[in-house]
């Protein structure tokens, strides 16, 4: 752990660390996997939150460290998941779909209710997180962005991008750049990944009855 949390190089003035830009770097792999409904995208996603709780561990963030314990337990949980339906599409392959207004209702308030509880804890155990509320809302909005890609739902692609808007600043301000770098580029991968995904729930659609197919 000291070698992963040593100095790899410094960009643009920031000081990269190993266990930051090999985290990331595998994260950013599993989402590349994920866009492409791949069940690989579990196995790295396990990865990176191995290599990255020993990130933040190690830099006293508890809310983000914990966040890759629940990240490396729904990796586990999401490839189950994948690993048993990957025969619903046509194609043999992960079938995706837009979640009913009522997982969307249920999907929200989870987020709300969850970013409250873990927020309000980290306010009254100050210890576990110095910049408690940004930290509750991205541990939060992970859990919720990756249950719903193990259920396919095409609104996790849009958990992603709520969470890279505080991502981003968060972990330039904690001293993570290489963090903040990446989560710039999966704002990117997450618009062309939603694209496909969209794109591939309206192919899912079954044919009215007397339609053309």
């Amino acid at each position: 752990m000291n070698w992963l949390n040593s100095e790899a190089f410094t960009l643009f003035g920031q000081h990269i660390k190993w266990s930051d830009m090999i985290g990331n770097v595998v994260g950013l792999i599993a989402l590349a996997l994920g866009w492409r409904r791949s069940i690989w995208t579990w196995p790295a996603q396990f990865l990176s939150g191995l290599v990255l709780f020993g990130a933040f561990a190690t830099a006293h963030l508890s809310g983000s460290a914990g966040k890759q314990i629940v990240v490396m337990l729904v990796a586990s949980w999401g490839f189950w998941q994948w690993n048993r339906g990957r025969q619903q599409a046509q194609d043999g392959s992960i079938a995706v779909r837009f979640a009913t207004w009522r997982e969307r209702g249920a999907l929200l308030a989870g987020a709300v209710l969850g970013t409250l509880a873990v927020g309000g804890l980290f306010t009254l155990y100050p210890s576990l997180s110095w910049d408690p509320w940004p930290d509750a809302y991205i541990f939060v909005g992970t859990i919720v962005a990756m249950y719903a890609q193990a259920r396919g739902m095409v609104e996790f692609w849009f958990a992603w991008l709520l969470v890279d808007l505080v991502g981003v600043p968060l972990n330039f301000a904690n001293g993570f750049a290489f963090s903040g770098f990446v989560y710039v580029i999966y704002g990117a991968l997450v618009l062309w990944g939603l694209r496909d995904w969209w794109l591939r729930s309206r192919d899912a659609r079954p044919a009215l009855e007397g339609a053309p197919a």
